[in-house]
């Protein structure tokens, strides 16, 4: 007896879903390889330290300055320990499952794996996390869409520049809102209609055969709205972009407004 139509085309779904997660995956790993030099280069940094730091404290015998040596030492070790732990849970898939988180822990653990990417580029950070709302979501796949936009911003700004990073809710629509903005080349008006376009890209693969795919923005509009969200770009050529991530906000979301209003880095 043949295969009826039906299991035809739920195999044929079956086997979309698998090759759209195959995809997110192979997207993941692309902008892990963008961060890889200078993940290595601060990997580098902090064993320089450890290794200049135990030989400060193996030929004193002072207590305080063995003391300090250590102290140094433990702080290089839990920082090497921060971006492992980093690149690790945002390469390792976790599936669809969704649950509870404060956005600005989402973008902190975010920031960590580019810190030292925006410090080479020169590109200061603004944080503006006064309000600290929560929504339900795939952490991995939300990162995964923060970590593309940052990218996108740094690689936007060539000469260096500011990337702002705002968090906000809206009660009245109970939506949470991420805005990344960068002070770079913007994005022409004719383009800009089809930058969510599967494969459609302005940019070349670098000599890392990195960047060019057209796979990013199309990928980050798909995550939002399986999260019953919205993505929106402002963009004005020769001074920046910003994208707007807006989330439902988790039930029982209370506006609670963060001690620190603005906090500045870079």
């Amino acid at each position: 007896m043949g295969v009826s139509n039906e299991q035809k085309i739920a195999d044929l779904e079956q086997q979309l879903v698998q090759m759209r997660q195959q995809l997110m995956q192979a997207e993941k790993m692309s902008t892990v390889g963008v961060l890889a030099s200078s993940i290595t280069h601060e990997f580098n940094n902090i064993l320089t330290t450890v290794i200049n730091y135990a030989k400060m404290g193996l030929r004193h015998k002072d207590e305080a300055i063995r003391e300090k040596s250590f102290t140094k030492i433990l702080a290089a070790g839990q920082r090497a320990a921060k971006i492992t732990t980093g690149m690790l849970s945002y390469a390792r898939s976790k599936g669809d499952h969704k649950e509870s988180f404060e956005l600005a822990q989402l973008v902190e653990d975010v920031l960590v794996l580019v810190e030292k990417d925006l410090q080479v580029h020169r590109i200061s950070l603004v944080k503006n996390f006064d309000q600290q709302p929560s929504t339900v979501v795939n952490a991995n796949q939300i990162q995964q869409v923060i970590l593309n936009l940052i990218i996108n911003a740094r690689q936007a700004m060539d000469e260096g520049g500011t990337l702002t990073i705002t968090l906000s809710e809206n009660q009245a629509d109970q939506f949470a809102e991420i805005t990344i903005r960068d002070t770079g080349c913007g994005i022409p008006p004719q383009v800009l209609p089809k930058i969510f376009d599967s494969f459609f890209t302005t940019k070349t693969a670098d000599e890392a055969g990195q960047g060019g795919s057209g796979l990013g923005l199309a990928m980050c509009k798909d995550v939002i709205e399986s999260h019953r969200g919205r993505i929106r770009v402002e963009s004005t050529p020769g001074k920046g972009t910003a994208f707007t991530l807006k989330l439902p906000l988790a039930k029982g979301q209370t506006g609670f407004i963060h001690s620190e209003a603005i906090n500045k880095a870079g």
